[in-house]
């Protein structure tokens, strides 16, 4: 997919909007290694303007990252992405997808709930994982963080 370099940049700008609110540094963007390796890579707009990422974890669909450019935020790019995400995953047999975000920022934890996600409060050993590597990069020392599921 020649448009993954792109990707990493319309995530490095959708990671700036956290400098506005005080938050960061973030760890650096998904690679174009990562990105290749996902399950799935939603793109909307041509050049890209957004994308979702998506993996396996416990056996479920994971929204491994979701972002869009800040000049097309407010546009509805990023609910469409979560809800073709959300259809891939149907699509891919799975009962569920989930993720995790920052939990009271508004275009992370209510934006998700928003979509129909709901806080995990029991985490698999896969979630558990993630929230372990989280915590090392230094996200959990930025806000509360947050699981969620949403049931297909």
């Amino acid at each position: 997919m020649t448009e993954l370099p792109l990707l990493v940049e319309v995530e490095l700008a959708a990671d700036r909007v956290f400098d506005a609110i005080g938050m960061g540094p973030l760890p650096p963007p998904g690679s174009v290694e990562e990105l290749a390796a996902a399950s799935c890579v939603l793109v909307a707009g041509d050049p890209p303007v957004g994308f979702a990422r998506l993996g396996v974890v416990d056996g479920q669909a994971h929204l491994e990252q979701l972002s869009v450019h800040p000049d097309h935020a407010g546009q509805g790019v990023g609910s469409d992405l979560l809800e073709a995400s959300c259809e891939w995953a149907a699509r891919a047999g799975h009962r569920a997808v989930t993720l995790t975000t920052f939990a009271d920022i508004a275009w992370n934890g209510p934006f998700y709930a928003r979509g129909g996600f709901v806080p995990v409060t029991e985490l698999s050993d896969g979630l558990r994982e993630i929230r372990a590597h989280e915590a090392a990069l230094g996200l959990d020392e930025l806000g509360p963080r947050i699981a969620m599921r949403r049931v297909l």
